[in-house]
């Protein structure tokens, strides 16, 4: 599902802070994932103090409230091995809670995101609650897609279960930044887009869909959609993938000024209606915002009640600053006659 094609926009580095950053629904999802005991924690436990004893607390409240205290210490190696392996097990859910499922068998055990389930992926129940206690006995198909034995985190993936084993592996060698990469949106996010790569999962941040502002990334992509999107970064140590669709493209910022002149009058979108205005994205891409004073309208009348989200509309330039990306649109078509 790969290609070479290079692209007008060269990757960008992608670094841990990064993942971190367009990665924090995720990890405020993982503090309701219990920790497993951490590799010499007993001996480092009166020397340590942990970092974030808030975070320490909270994840500890959810791993009792949901799972026996009297756990067995971690099989690591074990971990790893099935890590690095990419291979399937078998394990049966035992406890839910808001951030997904508490998971065990065969001596391991771990947690298995919301997100990462087959049939509520993509979605959000009216009882996120009653669905995921709704697993508690059954047993699912898992892959581990997170080990970070430091951390004492154990994350399972169903629906990477659905790649046959060593799959991941071997997109992880194929795989470089700067490649293409096509895949099926599987999870939209407010924070962006998940993509399976036939095996991987890869994450298309939402400032990375488009040049444009970006409201929700469900204004770009459908669940199900079939995507093309650069490779921006990899890490195949924490199974993450960094996407781009934006960078597929030429920066119309660049070239705006040359490309559109003051005054000139082109089609637009709506993308957004608010109490002051109402921003349009042109069919190059970029987006700007229609200040109420520039929309004409019935006295009384609401913005609301004139535009809506989706509507395609004419608007003249009024003035573009490349460098902030800004840009004045009205709806007020003839050119204001000057004395």
């Amino acid at each position: 599902m790969m290609d070479q094609k290079q692209t007008l926009e060269p990757p960008v580095p992608v670094d841990e802070g990064w993942w971190e950053s367009v990665l924090a629904e995720e990890q405020r999802a993982a503090v309701f994932s219990p920790r497993l005991p951490k590799p010499g924690a007993r001996r480092r436990a009166a020397l340590d103090a942990p970092k974030n004893r808030e975070v320490e607390r909270r994840s500890e409240r959810a791993a009792k409230s949901a799972a026996p205290a009297d756990k067995p210490s971690a099989d690591w190696s074990h971990i790893r091995r099935l890590f690095h392996a990419d291979e399937i097990v078998r394990l049966a859910v035992t406890g839910s809670n808001r951030g997904g499922l508490l998971v065990e068998g065969d001596g391991l055990f771990g947690f298995v995101p919301f997100s990462h389930l087959i049939e509520l992926s993509g979605s959000e129940p009216a009882d996120r609650d009653k669905a995921l206690g709704a697993y508690v006995g059954r047993t699912l198909q898992l892959k581990v897609i997170e080990c970070v034995p430091e951390d004492g985190r154990v994350v399972f993936s169903e629906r990477a279960a659905q790649a046959e084993p060593g799959r991941r592996s071997r997109i992880f060698d194929t795989l470089q930044p700067g490649q293409t990469a096509r895949g099926i949106v599987t999870n939209i996010t407010d924070f962006g887009v998940f993509v399976d790569l036939g095996g991987v999962e890869g994450l298309v941040h939402i400032s990375e869909l488009s040049w444009g502002r970006v409201a929700h990334p469900n204004q770009i992509v459908k669940l199900g959609e079939e995507l093309e999107t650069l490779v921006l970064g990899i890490s195949a140590e924490r199974c993450r993938v960094a996407l781009s669709l934006k960078r597929l493209f030429p920066n119309p910022w660049l070239s705006i000024e040359r490309d559109l002149g003051v005054d000139q009058v082109v089609p637009a979108t709506v993308t957004a209606v608010l109490s002051y205005g109402a921003f349009a994205r042109l069919d190059m891409g970029v987006e700007g915002l229609i200040h109420a004073s520039e929309i004409p309208r019935a006295d009384g009348c609401a913005i609301k009640d004139f535009l809506s989200a989706g509507q395609r509309v004419q608007v003249r330039v009024l003035h573009v600053d490349a460098a902030r990306q800004r840009m004045g649109l009205s709806l007020r078509l003839e050119t204001p006659q000057t004395a």
